[in-house]
């Protein structure tokens, strides 16, 4: 049977797959993994756009069950395929929340963490800064739980860990009393954004702002952390769903046929979308602004720079976009995070702006996306590990100084690489098997 990711740009024919109902199922299937000379993948919700999730042996399902989360205080075990979805309405039962999200809730938490998934505001940080614990099946078949004083090391690096150090079973983490957000939603001009984003991103919880090619729009978001309670204007079934569904996904598809269909209709395309896109205002639980339904695939590659490069950034990445992006529909995503402890986090050591770039599902990327990553890089940018990039491992080392430990913890859990394939060689090196 064919394994596809959501975006369909990676896919393969693994040689089995398993579904794990709790930790031993995981033990079994690593176990005969190595017995039968296989690599073994835990898939997660295939929302990786790159092959870091791709299964050339077998394809693991791992636990995903709400009978298997306990909430205990102000943390909460996590079983690792848990969506993200799934996990926000459980906390929510339990007046408890995740303190920051992105803006997709499909993938399970522990490809969230895996990958360095990361929301936005200047004061907070990415999921896996959140973690206290991680249960983790190595390639031995042993079970261990990893804290920051029990296998320290293994915590400190595994929380980010690319799938390579072992196949997470459980995840520990940190939560919050159940918040609401004010929402404001607006469309602005780009200069006054790029002019007063600095203090935007400072005197509020969560700022954003989306730029579509060939406009001088910037549809701006801004979200406020208030109590669960607080009153505040609500956004009604019938306006979330002419957001969410008939501008955000039905109406935004029938614009990217047409500007595929019609290249030199983009520009004025892209002007009426950035314009309809944001104009709200409301209050709502947390997840449920955080979050976004996502229904047109897309692919996408993003890259975060050190906060103060944020202009030149995206000056370079307009620049790019003027030339390889004629007929790019799609906006570009601007976000930041604080700096945080995490070694291979894309804000391990430094406060962070994040520049997304995306693509119609279908539509020619490479040259768009190689000129924004030539741009990025020069800048000291790091790729996110689950977003398209063209990084090696030799080029990746010089932009995480514990890059060399990462790998050499790496070598000595998993020396034959059963939890490798193609696209961990590429970004880590080979094991020594």
């Amino acid at each position: 049977m064919t394994w596809t990711n959501w975006a369909a740009n990676q896919r393969t024919a693994p040689a089995r797959t398993v579904t794990a109902k709790d930790t031993d199922d995981v033990v079994a299937t690593v176990k005969a993994a190595a017995r039968d000379g296989l690599r073994v993948k835990a898939t997660g919700s295939g929302h990786s756009f790159t092959g870091i999730g791709v299964p050339d042996g077998i394809a693991l399902a791992t636990p995903s069950s709400p009978e298997l989360l306990a909430v205990a205080g102000d943390r909460v075990t996590v079983p690792a395929g848990m969506t993200i979805r799934t996990l926000n309405a459980l906390l929510a039962e339990h007046g408890r929340a995740l303190p920051n999200l992105g803006d997709i809730d499909a993938q399970t938490i522990a490809g969230a963490v895996a990958t360095g998934t990361h929301g936005t505001g200047a004061r907070h940080q990415g999921i896996a800064a959140g973690i206290r614990g991680l249960e983790m099946v190595l390639a031995d078949g042993s079970v261990v739980t990893a804290t920051a004083t029990e296998h320290p090391e293994l915590f400190r690096h595994g929380r980010v860990g690319l799938g390579a150090l072992g196949v997470v079973t459980a995840v520990e983490l940190e939560t919050v009393p159940a918040f609401a957000l004010h929402a404001r939603e607006s469309a602005r001009p780009l200069g006054e954004v790029l002019e007063s984003f600095d203090e935007l991103a400072a005197a509020h919880d969560h700022v954003e702002f989306y730029w579509f090619p060939h406009t001088d729009v910037a549809a701006t978001k801004i979200n406020d952390r208030v109590s669960d309670e607080a009153p505040g204007p609500a956004r009604g079934r019938v306006a979330e769903w002419v957001g969410d569904e008939l501008l955000g996904n039905g109406g935004f598809a029938a614009v990217c046929r047409l500007g595929a269909a019609v290249p030199r209709a983009v520009p004025a395309l892209n002007r009426v979308m950035a314009a309809r896109m944001a104009n709200a205002e409301y209050v709502d639980r947390s997840y449920r602004v955080f979050t976004s339904p996502r229904r047109v695939r897309f692919l996408e590659m993003e890259y975060a720079v050190p906060r103060d490069a944020l202009p030149e950034a995206f000056a370079g990445l307009r620049a790019a976009a003027a030339r390889h992006a004629a007929d790019v529909t799609f906006p570009v995503e601007v976000r930041v995070a604080g700096a945080d402890d995490v070694p291979l986090s894309t804000a391990s050591g430094r406060d962070s702006a994040y520049l997304a770039v995306h693509v119609y599902r279908g539509r020619p990327h490479e040259a768009y996306f190689a000129a924004v990553e030539s741009v990025m890089t020069a800048l000291g940018g790091r790729p996110h590990w689950g977003k398209l990039h063209t990084r090696t491992a030799a080029q990746l080392a010089a932009s995480y100084p514990e890059f060399g430990a990462f790998v050499a913890l790496r070598d000595r859990l998993d020396p034959a690489g059963l939890f490798h394939n193609a696209h961990l060689e590429r970004i880590l090196g080979a094991p020594p098997r």
